[in-house]
């Protein structure tokens, strides 16, 4: 099961990386190009919370044995794909199958497991889930540059049917329950996948659009009205698409929170430190996913540590270390300049690799460790759904301080360069003759070179506070924590 929900997770990565060159090869236009990856997430984001639903309906066993054949069968059309309409009708198809995968195998660490195991089980599919982002660029950019990017999709072809062949013959023979379809509330399924459409799309298109533009409100308050008829109509219902009542429990609700922040900070940071290295060092998306190993290589260390503390500590006080630590670890890569590199990067890369486990393992005992079996399948689907969401939501904070920050950065850095200020200078990169000839200058008499590391310069600024704003945000998890009961240790 875990190797099933790490190629789900790897296939959001691989695929970003490879973006230019499935471009070309296509034949995609420049504004077209972004949807190649954001139908697979909107399909992703509409499924994961119907995984308690497919589960009563088809059972764990064949739910992700059919997801999983599913998911395998669109990558083979996505590899197969010579047309952007083509490719783009097989990602939503991925995207749904592969939505499944991942609460599915958090709900069987809780259903499957007993209680003396789930520590070492969430461990296993918490280090997968958090690696393949990590690993995902240094995949994508090796298959690309060696292959084509048709082994993108291709990857998936041998460890998926293997891994669904062995979850045939090793997961639980439980009955299917198709009477569940006489029962689906379609109007339900509607207003959910509308409001979180349109929610993905709006936080998609708000950093360029303009977050007050008539578009951006329409699909802000589209995704609104849907989601709230959707809610009220759940709550009311004996047998809801989605048991919204889960959010009821303290331990849920805090869990859920933990794992919206943690999305937050985990999807931000992995999608700024590319942004950095590609636009401001013109670094390869080989030589990108070098860097980034060190995430992994720390979360890999620290994993055993942390089931061990997981067994002798309060979850909530394990919470609040994980967090605080990886505040810290975010924070520390909000002083970069326009020379900084792998060496600067590698100390925060550990302290966030180290913190991650600390910020997965606990919240998943306090959201998902005192439910009845039962009720796992529906929970873990919303508990995943919260971390999605908080990921969609941190790119789009981020790619928002990019897009305002940058040309007033850009225009300070000038005033300081003008006024002959040496600080500005050195971030800058500008030497020390070049400063005198600038004092008191006029923007006209820059050189093109010279703008350019003015314009690099204000870039690394706006990545820098955006960094800083997600370590503040992932900083606030820590207020929630009162609000959860004490969780006894996994013995």
């Amino acid at each position: 099961m875990c190797v099933g929900m790490f190629m789900a997770i790897l296939d959001v990565q691989v695929v970003a990386t490879s973006l230019p060159t499935i471009q070309s090869a296509l034949d995609i236009g420049p504004d077209q190009m972004s949807w190649i990856q954001t139908a697979y997430l909107i399909a992703e984001v509409v499924a994961i919370p119907l995984t308690g639903f497919l589960t009563r309906l088809l059972s764990m066993r064949w739910l992700f044995v059919t997801s999983l054949t599913v998911f395998v069968i669109a990558s083979a059309g996505c590899a197969a794909s010579g047309s952007f309409e083509t490719l783009v009708s097989w990602r939503v198809l991925q995207g749904f199958s592969g939505g499944t995968l991942i609460p599915s195998v958090f709900s069987a660490v809780f259903v499957l497991f007993p209680d003396r195991r789930q520590a070492l089980a969430t461990t296993i599919a918490g280090v997968l889930a958090v690696l393949a982002p990590t690993v995902g660029p240094i995949v994508g950019g090796w298959l690309t540059e060696t292959y084509s990017w048709h082994w993108l999709f291709l990857i998936n072809l041998l460890p998926g049917p293997a891994a669904a062949l062995v979850a045939a013959r090793a997961l639980p023979r439980e009955p299917t329950a198709m009477a569940e379809l006489r029962r689906l509330d379609g109007l339900s399924l509607v207003l959910m996948a509308v409001s979180l459409a349109a929610l993905e799309i709006a936080l998609k298109e708000a950093p360029t659009r303009g977050w007050v533009s008539l578009t951006i409100i329409g699909l802000l308050a589209l995704s609104l009205v849907a989601g709230l008829t959707f809610v009220r109509r759940s709550l009311r219902r004996t047998r809801p698409l989605v048991d919204l009542n889960n959010f009821r429990d303290r331990n849920f609700l805090a869990g859920s929170i933990l794992s919206f922040i943690l999305g937050i900070g985990l999807f931000g940071s992995v999608y700024l430190m590319p942004v950095f290295l590609a636009f401001v060092r013109g670094h390869n998306a080989l030589e990108i996913g070098m860097t980034m190993l060190v995430t992994g290589a720390a979360q890999l260390l620290t994993a055993p540590i942390a089931v061990a503390l997981e067994k002798r500590m309060d979850a909530r006080l394990l919470s609040a270390i994980g967090f605080a630590l990886f505040a810290v670890g975010i924070g520390m890569s909000a002083f970069h300049d326009p020379r900084s590199d792998y060496d600067a990067m590698f100390w925060p890369q550990v302290v966030r690799g180290v913190a991650i486990m600390f910020c997965l393992l606990p919240p998943t005992r306090l959201a998902l460790g005192t439910l009845p079996p039962a009720r796992v399948p529906d929970a873990s689907g919303l508990f995943n759904l919260m971390r999605n969401l908080g990921g969609a939501i941190g790119i789009a904070l981020i790619d928002t301080i990019i897009y305002t920050r940058s040309e007033p950065l850009g225009t300070a850095l000038l005033q300081g360069l003008q006024a002959g200020d040496r600080d500005v200078a050195a971030f800058v990169g500008v030497p020390a003759s070049a400063l005198a000839a600038l004092k008191g200058g006029a923007e006209t008499d820059l050189s093109v070179d010279l703008d350019q590391l003015v314009q690099t310069a204000a870039t690394v600024q706006a990545l820098n506070e955006a960094w800083m704003t997600i370590a503040f945000v992932t900083a606030l998890a820590m207020l929630c924590l009162p609000l959860a009961r004490r969780v006894a240790p996994a013995q």
